[in-house]
């Protein structure tokens, strides 16, 4: 398995959200080949600004792993970590991220700030990007389409 497999799983992750008009970004952890985490956004379903598919598929693993330390895994994101997410992945101490499209707006992992390999912060990680970067984007733009005026 590899990085492409896994982003595959993000991504139906991100189509649940799609599919109950959440803004479609899903994540999953693994840990050895297996996934032990897995999430896609929920803010508005469940009312909760902290429902990003990150924090719920931290959660997830978390109580598999049974630490609140995720080591050894790879978080993988279809759209690049907002700051709320980054912040958790550092805390999490997740050793690698990877995710598809850059989110030029709120991006943690190196767009707007890159909150993930901070010298300052007490845990950096790996971070790769671009990994399925067109289908992640696609799945953004044909979300957003919905909300776009018709002339």
């Amino acid at each position: 398995m590899n990085d492409e497999y896994f982003m595959s799983e993000a991504l139906k992750e991100a189509q649940k959200a799609f599919v109950i008009d959440e803004v479609p970004i899903g994540a999953v952890i693994e840990h050895k080949g297996e996934i032990i985490g897995r999430g896609y956004n929920r803010r508005n379903t469940d009312c909760n600004p902290l429902m990003h598919a990150e924090i719920i598929a931290i959660n997830e693993a978390a109580k598999i792993m049974g630490d609140w330390r995720i080591e050894d895994c790879t978080i993988y994101i279809t759209v690049e970590p907002c700051p709320m997410c980054s912040g958790a992945v550092v805390q999490a101490r997740i050793p690698r991220v990877v995710y598809g499209a850059p989110n030029p707006k709120a991006g943690c992992a190196g767009s707007v700030i890159n909150l993930l390999q901070m010298e300052k912060l007490n845990h950096r990680c790996d971070v790769k990007s671009g990994v399925l970067e067109e289908e992640c984007r696609n799945l953004m733009k044909e979300f957003f389409k919905r909300f776009r005026k018709k002339d």
